[in-house]
């Protein structure tokens, strides 16, 4: 199913199918967070899974490639990337630090120059195995240009570091439902003003619940969003909806549904 007018665009289906329809050389910005594959492994290391919480991602059974197949995947998406991208587009990918090696061989393969690898923390991250072990209260996230060394930066003279400081996503962001692994609108919110200005397309190929859409979206950015699942495409859906009719961004007679 794919949902269309002149600034969104929402596909639900397959990631690396979905690209192929996309133009050369008409994104901005690609702002994702795939799976890390990281599903098999979390199993077999977690100790009180009575404990989690209920949508637990290891569990979730999106997250279940073997090393492989996720390398293979990652490999054909950086190919499709390089080709959707400006030169000179960037991108951000949120990405287990074990992997950050994996993903970084990967993209410099398909013309992809490394910037730098950032840090996420989480100021009130779930206390798993907190008598075990130190809390998991980091992730790691990418920055990479297509095809050049300097892209769209814009900073205002500050100095920028790779370290972002902010809570979880809140319940107010989960309003239309949650999704495991789901990010809080105001870190997606900081790439998108560093790294387009307005007007320009934003992307998010492994979209989840939309939080990459919405924060598009409230500041004047064009969309692309795919998601396979079709529950979180829903719930992108309504969140993205709800915030072009919040601030009248299009005319929602004028969306097609394909």
């Amino acid at each position: 199913m794919e949902e269309k007018n002149n600034f969104v665009t929402l596909i639900n289906g397959d990631c690396l199918e979905a690209l192929k329809n996309i133009q050369d050389n008409t994104v901005d910005l690609i702002l994702t967070d795939p799976p890390y594959n990281l599903g098999n492994f979390m199993r077999d290391r977690q100790t009180n899974l009575k404990k989690m919480r209920d949508n637990f991602f290891g569990a979730a059974g999106w997250d279940d490639l073997e090393y492989d197949e996720w390398v293979q995947v990652m490999d054909q998406f950086f190919k499709e990337a390089n080709r959707v991208l400006k030169k000179k587009g960037s991108m951000i990918m949120f990405m287990s630090l074990i992997k950050v090696e994996t993903i970084v061989k990967l993209a410099v393969k398909h013309k992809f120059y490394y910037k730098t690898t950032g840090i996420w923390h989480k100021t009130n991250p779930m206390p798993r195995n907190m008598n075990l072990h130190f809390i998991n209260s980091v992730e790691g996230w990418i920055y990479f240009i297509n095809e050049s060394k300097t892209g769209t930066f814009n900073n205002n003279g500050q100095a920028l570091h790779d370290f972002i400081e902010t809570s979880v996503a809140p319940s107010s962001e989960k309003n239309y439902g949650k999704h495991p692994t789901q990010k809080p609108e105001i870190l997606f919110e900081h790439f998108v003003e560093k790294l387009t200005n307005k007007g320009d397309t934003v992307l998010d190929p492994f979209m989840g619940s939309g939080t990459a859409g919405v924060v598009s979206r409230r500041n004047g950015r064009k969309f692309i969003g795919i998601e396979l699942d079709e529950q979180y495409f829903q719930i992108a859906q309504k969140r993205i909806q709800s915030v072009d009719i919040e601030y009248n961004l299009f005319n929602m007679d004028c969306l097609d549904v394909i």
